[in-house]
């Protein structure tokens, strides 16, 4: 399974439509993600080790001998 179990964030207000205890965290394919379930708003934040690799920046070279 690809989706982990939705859980809401206690206290936690939508920063679009201002709504409390609206706002459900999980993880969609290893990205943590937040949703509204009242309004559109959907924010996504990769794992660290997907989003350094997905920043371009070089960790080394490969050359082969």
């Amino acid at each position: 399974m690809s989706i982990s179990r939705k859980r809401f964030v206690a206290g936690a207000k939508c920063p679009k439509c201002g709504a409390s205890d609206s706002i459900v965290l999980f993880k969609d394919h290893g990205v943590e993600t937040v949703e509204c379930v009242e309004c559109d708003y959907r924010e996504q934040q990769a794992e660290e080790k997907v989003a350094q690799k997905a920043s371009g920046a070089v960790i080394g070279v490969f050359k082969p001998d």
